[in-house]
């Protein structure tokens, strides 16, 4: 199943720095292993934010909980999810 998933992240601005840069490691790492895993196919930055749109495509929507719920920022982010089907004037996929 795909989905379409927005992230705004809101990291408190008194967070030690040491802390925000090890958390924020960890978000890459974790993010870069589920990309190459194929479950999170398209990540965009949305300019000027601290935010980003993606396309993830897992098996089920307890998956995605689970995939989002394990994100290292997930406590400090609004997330929107919109399941996606195929549109039916669509030439691909």
């Amino acid at each position: 199943m795909l989905y379409h998933v927005r992230m705004d992240v809101r990291i408190p601005q008194d967070m030690d720095a040491g802390v925000k840069a090890d958390l924020v490691a960890r978000e890459k790492a974790f993010a870069q292993e589920v990309q190459r895993s194929g479950r999170w196919p398209h990540l965009w930055r949305v300019v000027g934010e601290y935010a980003n749109v993606s396309i993830f495509d897992v098996e089920s929507n307890d998956a995605l909980h689970e995939l989002l719920s394990g994100l290292p920022l997930f406590p400090y982010m609004e997330i929107s999810v919109t399941p996606l089907a195929k549109h039916p004037s669509a030439i691909e996929g």
